[in-house]
């Protein structure tokens, strides 16, 4: 079962990493990374190693600047090394650490990374129940919780280029929901 995912990026792809913590959190999972609420008082090293060994996948961002990253290279490895599954989503032109070579990614450009972002959350509801969906309605702005659409309606909504509809809890107007990610649209 994944609940803890920790995103290993480039200082570069920093928005990238909050995005993709962002549609985690939508469907309750966590998300860190190494500067991501950890106490300060533990050494970078330190925060790197917890959030690598607490987590059940760690998510490689591998754009130019990763595939160039000591930082992406050595979490790999420690990721490696402790036999972690490890899930590379590469952007269109980059390369693979040699260490994770082997591994298929998920491909990305920068324009269409919420549907690298969709195709990673297919990946991880084929290894774990995913049941619910933290929606914050943009009208009202109260989060409500509700059924997580099952994969076959978000497979629909997503190859129609339609969105997933459903309605504010607390407003009552209705809410489209992008089928990759999972954020309100507006």
């Amino acid at each position: 079962m994944i609940g803890k995912i920790y995103i290993s990026h480039a200082k570069a792809d920093q928005h990238l990493a909050q995005s993709l913590a962002a549609a985690l959190g939508r469907l309750g999972l966590e998300s860190q990374w190494a500067s991501f609420r950890q106490p300060a008082e533990l050494g970078w090293a330190e925060r790197v190693m917890y959030g690598i060994r607490s987590s059940d996948l760690l998510v490689a961002l591998i754009t130019e600047e990763g595939s160039l990253s000591r930082t992406v290279h050595q979490e790999i490895g420690f990721a490696r090394g402790i036999d972690h599954l490890i899930v590379p989503l590469i952007e269109e032109g980059s390369e693979l650490p040699f260490l994770i070579d082997h591994l298929t990614p998920i491909p990305f450009s920068p324009q269409r990374f919420p549907d690298a972002v969709g195709s990673l959350i297919r990946a991880i509801r084929a290894f774990t129940r995913l049941e619910w969906l933290r929606v914050s309605c943009p009208h009202c702005g109260e989060e409500m919780t509700q059924y997580l659409p099952t994969q076959d309606s978000v497979d629909r909504a997503w190859a129609g280029r339609t969105g997933l509809e459903t309605m504010c809890s607390y407003c009552q107007k209705g809410i489209t929901i992008d089928p990759r990610d999972f954020s309100p649209c507006r």
